[in-house]
């Protein structure tokens, strides 16, 4: 285990996309009916038989498989969704009955999250090392982390596959002081003036041009991004594969600034489908 990874972030490592029961494949969406085991708390007692939809299947270290689920009648359910504590219930897959019936499951908006930056030029590898820990990280469903590294091409084609919303990390030169973390809303329109080139010549503004160029459509964009701490010099023959003090002392506020970004993007997707 390399030195920056916590005994936590183990901790939080995603579970499988989909697990097989008796009733059937249960996946971030499947309609359930719950059946505690006998025996349990006063909480099995209550929501035995109740209807349920699958948030997330989650995995802990020692391999058990959980189902988190949120109740159709929870009148916090849009919290639930949101991964908000008090909303999701979880139960083991034999606990849960795969049901055809009541209402449609729940589609989840597609999120990309992108992870760009050269891990050879220091601070430039801000995207990559945080898109490395947020994918052992445990996000809303539909989410999904790449890390596109200085693969351009394979950027925005990923971009025009259709995703509801597309989040960039990367090196954000902006004058700020190292370290400083931004999010921004990108407009296609005024990219220019809101994102600033960094040193791996690959940075969003070419990509946008990318997309256009092959006829695509842009989806709503963000960026998360970091003020390097070191000059970013894409000719140098110098080789940095470590981020500097001030750079990496952000990942951890920069991961939950994602997960708020994600989980607010997941919950008001019919926001963002509309300003399309």
């Amino acid at each position: 285990m390399s030195a920056d990874r916590s005994h936590w972030e183990e901790l939080e490592r995603p579970g499988p996309d989909a697990v097989n029961t008796p009733t059937g494949e249960l996946r971030a969406g499947t309609r359930v009916r719950l059946h505690p085991r006998a025996g349990g708390d006063v909480f099995d007692i209550a929501l035995a038989g109740q209807g349920a939809v699958v948030e997330a299947i989650e995995q802990d270290v020692e391999g058990r498989t959980t189902v988190a689920v949120v109740l159709d009648d929870d009148p916090g359910r849009d919290l639930g969704l949101a991964r908000q504590p008090g909303h999701r219930f979880f139960f083991a897959p034999d606990e849960v009955e795969v049901v055809g019936e009541g209402p449609a499951p729940v589609t989840p908006q597609r999120i990309l999250v992108a992870g760009v930056g050269n891990v050879f030029l220091g601070d430039d590898g801000f995207g990559v090392a945080l898109a490395d820990r947020l994918a052992r990280r445990a996000l809303p469903a539909g989410v999904e982390v790449v890390d596109y590294g200085i693969r351009g091409m394979d950027l925005a084609f990923a971009i025009m596959e259709g995703y509801d919303a597309v989040v960039l990390l990367d090196a954000t030169p902006r004058g700020g002081a190292p370290g400083t973390l931004y999010m921004l809303e990108i407009d296609p329109d005024q990219e220019a003036e809101v994102l600033s080139p960094g040193g791996h010549g690959m940075d969003p503004v070419q990509v946008i041009g990318l997309v256009r160029s092959f006829g695509g459509t842009l989806p709503p964009m963000y960026l998360v991004g970091c003020e390097p701490g070191m000059a970013l010099d894409p000719d140098s023959e110098d080789i940095v594969a470590s981020l500097s003090a001030s750079v990496h002392a952000a990942l951890s506020e920069g991961v939950r600034l994602v997960q708020s970004l994600c989980e607010t993007l997941t919950r008001d997707g019919a926001d963002i489908n509309n300003r399309r």
